[in-house]
């Protein structure tokens, strides 16, 4: 891809959305318009970008964490998609077409996040831009497409033919899983409302349950499939409890269980001491625990990873799905959009104006 020029020249400052406290997006936002543009070490590329997602876990730490865990102020937001405009030495080019993510352990340490004109990053962090979607639709696979495909691939070790039980299908991890899960032939059993039944559906979902006519667990273990699930992802957020300790009915020995991200202290009626001895998989039954295994997962930058995620989408495997695009002016009604939690696909914000 080549750009003209002047689209190279990098300025001294640039503006950026920057978390300075504790808070909601509509207080804990501020609009930096002169934050000097970040310079890449060795290993590192400079991105400009031209759109970045919204993801629930940003607006849940934003809420959640004080100032001096969070290394405030950063920039908010992971997930990117833009153009190499400083390749620093490495296998990149000045004007490839890149995405990738933040994640959040690099952003406490370099302050840095996808709200921004400007990003540096190591390179190993990037993938090329698949040419068949937008920057908007890449901007939004990065940290949800990891997460779902490191539950699927390398913690569930998930093979072709097996069968994959989402809770949460019409979430964002859900629905990247479901494709992923589909793409190697795995039957895919899912929850989600009536209102979106169709969407998972079309994502590739077999079998549908709908949670809000009664719990998933009661409809599974009256009803178990045939074989047994391999594996069960919590996609959600919030672990359901009764949906692990009866899944003996359901999964089969040697499943695993996987939940993904950061939990909250409070996981349904198991007290906060024992959430972290769940999500380490220390669950013995008299803590409530099965015969099952349940692994939690933080998600990890991997080149390897995210070059196979491309792979998936150059080959139509594998579709990005935007809920809706905003300004980067409009940031507050972006996270009013992913706040409300009936966004369908991923929130995006064209960090440059005229992005498609």
């Amino acid at each position: 891809m080549s750009l003209p020029t002047d689209q190279f020249a990098i300025p001294a400052t640039q503006k950026a959305w920057r978390i300075h406290r504790r808070g909601t997006p509509a207080t804990a936002l501020v609009l930096d318009e002169n934050l000097p543009v970040p310079t890449p070490a060795k290993g590192e590329v400079l991105v400009k970008v031209q759109a970045a997602a919204l993801n629930p876990i940003g607006y849940k730490l934003m809420r959640q964490l004080p100032n001096f865990l969070a290394k405030r102020p950063h920039v908010a937001e992971h997930d990117f998609a833009g153009i190499v405009v400083n390749e620093n030495g490495t296998e990149f080019h000045k004007g490839d077409p890149v995405f990738g993510c933040i994640l959040y352990q690099q952003q406490t340490k370099t302050r840095q996040g996808s709200l921004a004109e400007y990003v540096t990053l190591p390179a190993e962090h990037l993938a090329l831009r698949p040419a068949n979607i937008t920057p908007t639709q890449a901007a939004g696979v990065p940290l949800v497409t990891l997460t779902a495909y490191q539950a699927l691939f390398e913690f569930a070790k998930l093979e072709p033919g097996q069968s994959l039980f989402v809770n949460g299908g019409s979430t964002s991890v859900g629905a990247a899983a479901i494709q992923l899960a589909k793409s190697i032939g795995c039957k895919v059993t899912t929850t989600t409302s009536s209102r979106n039944e169709e969407f998972v559906k079309s994502l590739g979902a077999d079998v549908v349950i709908d949670y809000t006519k009664e719990s998933p667990y009661k409809v599974l273990e009256r009803d178990p499939p045939t074989p047994k699930f391999h594996a069960i992802l919590e996609a959600v957020g919030n672990i359901d409890i009764p949906l692990y300790t009866h899944c003996e009915a359901y999964l089969a020995p040697g499943g695993i269980f996987v939940s993904v991200g950061p939990q909250p202290s409070r996981i349904g009626e198991v007290p906060s001491f024992l959430a972290y001895a769940f999500s380490a998989g220390l669950h013995p039954a008299w803590l409530g625990g099965t015969k099952r295994k349940w692994r939690n997962l933080f998600v990890k930058n991997k080149h390897e990873d995210l070059q196979r995620i491309a792979d998936l989408i150059s080959e139509g495997k594998f579709k990005p799905v935007v809920d809706s695009v905003y300004s980067f002016q409009d940031i507050l009604k972006a996270y009013e959009r992913i706040m409300s939690k009936r966004a369908t696909g991923k929130v995006i914000v064209e960090v440059e104006p005229g992005t498609d």
